[in-house]
């Protein structure tokens, strides 16, 4: 094992470095190797003493959000917000913005990209009810919302909203067809400002919206991102959920999208969220809407769903104690009391359907059944705001929805609250999470959608980490003292998101390469971790955590290999701490010590900070409040790489 634990500053070459493979043999800055041979018969090389020219890998991660609300959104309306899709980019490439409360907010540092992704369901509906719209208004519902609204209690009319259209009860004279002027308005409004604010190498705007399959309640969600323009765009309207033309099974949605591409020449993709919520059907493992999984449901969603977002305001999907129960970071910011309204509690058996490391495992044994494997997907966190505002720094957060805008009554509020069932969710255990990193090699929609498509990403619950993890068969320690491992990774295996080439003869296991560098106002590291899961030959799934990197001079326990923890230094009532513990980067090499060639198997890494103040910490010490008991005021925020596979020859 290789462990750096270097000053920040020099750190950036760790990350950044990237080249092709003519220049691997300069990749340390000097005169030797290719370069200085060159220097022969009179004349320069000049094409080879630049390590760098002609670089064609990515060579910076950009940060973003695909999952944002605003306005336009049903829910998000009836919440009270007021800002639309313009402010909403504008805010994310780093302007201030009056929040829909009235107070002015700004991000620390721009985001890379934004999408849009307004409910493609009655999309733009409280614009024009809160416009007051006499033909909404003249709906009993409709003017009951309304009032509602207008009187402060959107928080009531939002969750009537989401529950009367979960169960299929919402008024039909409210409902916004996909035909009618007013959502074609909506729909041409969201492209036209994606349009507006896409300013290529700069920022990037996407068009996009989200899917909202929610029947009874059970969150079936799907983030839809456009490769494309407006031209393309605007040719067919998103997909809903109404029927006839709609439909609540993902396998229709893949038929839409496969119609959209057929008929444009254009590029789409999906990104489900919130498993967590689906009440076990999110990676269903013998049948989904009453049908067998077959080969068609299989390649259908291998194809279309490359990403899985594991993180966002309404909890983080990576895995649960349950599942994980040697695991000691596997009880993190958790929404497991029931499905999205409440309506169902959850019990233990859901489980394994609805995080995504057990997904993982599943994924394994369905492409030994089936041929596929439907849950080869890259990670990514974003936020699920409905405020128009992908604010999701811990000291900066504005809350999933406007009544969780800040305010000294936020801590201590009801979110959710269902009488039947007992399932009860606070604001506080809204979570400020997170952005998705892409290894992108340009700042546009093409760069950075393809590298989605190839899954060469990241999700962070909020820091902007930088994380690199490359696999391959012929990593060494030494590899690990290099300054640009990117160059190392790129020439030797495959990046996150990536499938391993068979082993060459002699090799004896996968090694890899992982290296991290903390976000530059942030939090130092604790750990670099190494999660493999894989299947025996009997057919059982099992885990694995590895520590492969982490600060300071401990060592795991030489009875249980547990690393001792790296300490605390928040102080929770003046909600600070200090980077006196851990490292600011930690970079590794490690070979699998269990390593089966007849076994498929998977890989990702999970990089750990050192404990930081909450939002909740936050909120305490500007607002003079305390928080209800059992409220957590401490963050361990992190980051998940897209996996590396590992598929036996066949």
């Amino acid at each position: 094992m290789n462990i750096f634990a270097k000053g920040a500053a020099s750190a950036a070459l760790v990350m950044l470095a990237a080249a092709p493979a003519a220049a691997q043999d300069n990749r340390h800055v000097g005169i030797t190797g290719a370069a200085s041979e060159a220097n022969t018969a009179g004349g320069l090389d000049r094409r080879a003493y630049s390590p760098y020219a002609d670089r064609s890998f990515p060579t910076r991660p950009f940060f973003g959000d695909t999952h944002l609300h605003t306005s336009f959104s049903m829910d998000a309306g009836a919440f009270g917000a007021r800002l639309g899709p313009r402010e909403a980019y504008r805010f994310a490439r780093g302007e201030q913005v009056t929040s829909s409360t009235g107070q002015p907010v700004k991000l620390s540092r721009p985001l890379d990209f934004l999408v849009v992704a307004d409910h493609s369901d009655n999309m733009g509906f409280f614009p024009a009810l809160m416009s007051g719209k006499p033909d909404l208004l003249a709906d009993p519902t409709g003017r009951r919302w309304y009032d509602l609204i207008r009187s402060g209690q959107g928080n009531t009319a939002a969750m009537e909203v989401i529950v009367a259209f979960s169960h299929d009860k919402f008024p039909k004279a409210l409902l916004f067809d996909p035909g009618s002027l007013g959502y074609k308005d909506a729909w041409q409004q969201t492209i036209d400002a994606a349009e507006e604010f896409n300013d290529p190498g700069t920022f990037t705007a996407f068009i996009g919206y989200e899917w909202t399959s929610n029947t009874d309640g059970n969150n079936l969600h799907r983030n839809i991102i456009y490769r494309d323009g407006a031209a393309r765009a605007q040719l067919m309207q998103p997909f809903t959920v109404l029927k006839p033309q709609g439909s609540d099974d993902p396998v229709d949605l893949w038929k839409w999208m496969a119609a959209y591409e057929e008929k444009t020449s254009g590029s789409v993709l999906a990104i489900p969220h919130n498993g967590n919520l689906s009440n076990g059907i999110m990676f269903p493992t013998e049948q989904a809407f009453g049908k067998a999984l077959d080969a068609e449901y299989v390649e259908s969603r291998a194809r279309w769903e490359r990403l899985y977002e594991v993180s966002q305001t309404k909890g983080t999907g990576e895995s649960h104690p349950i599942l994980s129960p040697n695991d000691e970071f596997a009880d993190f910011e958790l929404w497991d009391k029931g499905n999205l309204d409440g309506s169902v509690a959850k019990t233990n058996d859901m489980l394994t359907r609805e995080y995504a490391r057990e997904a993982l495992k599943t994924g394994l044994a369905l492409e030994k059944q089936l041929g596929t494997n439907p849950y080869k997907f890259g990670m990514i966190a974003s936020s699920d705001a409905h405020t128009g505002l992908a604010a999701m720094e811990e000291e900066n957060f504005f809350g999933k929805t406007v009544p969780q805008e800040p305010k000294p009554e936020r801590i201590s509020a009801t979110f959710v609250a269902n009488l039947k069932t007992g399932v009860r969710i606070m604001d506080w255990e809204v979570g400020a999470s997170g952005y998705a990193a892409v290894w992108a090699t340009d700042n546009t929609r093409e760069a950075i959608w393809d590298a989605m498509q190839r899954r060469e990403t990241y999700a962070t619950t909020g820091p902007r980490m930088i994380v690199r993890f490359f696999g391959g068969w012929e990593f060494t320690e030494a590899d690990a003292e290099d300054r640009m491992p990117a160059f190392i990774g790129y020439a030797k295996g495959v990046p996150m998101g990536g499938d391993m080439a068979p082993p060459p003869e002699g090799a004896a296991a996968p090694t890899f390469l992982v290296a991290a560098l903390r976000d530059p106002i942030g939090a130092n590291l604790d750990r670099i971790q190494i999660v493999k899961g894989w299947m025996d030959a009997a057919g059982e799934l099992h885990e694995t955590i590895h520590d492969v990197a982490w600060s300071g001079d401990r060592a795991p326990d030489a009875t249980t290999g547990k690393l001792p923890s790296v300490g605390d230094t928040v102080d929770v009532a003046a909600a600070t701490y200090t980077n006196t513990i851990g490292a600011p980067e930690l970079i590794a090499t490690w070979s699998d010590p269990e390593f089966d060639a007849s076994q498929s198997a998977f890989y990702y890494a999970r990089v750990i900070e050192i404990p930081t103040p909450r939002w909740t910490a936050y909120d305490a010490a500007r607002f003079g409040v305390t928080g209800p008991e059992g409220t957590r005021m401490k963050i361990v925020e992190r980051a998940y790489t897209a996996p590396i596979w590992y598929t036996p020859a066949k």
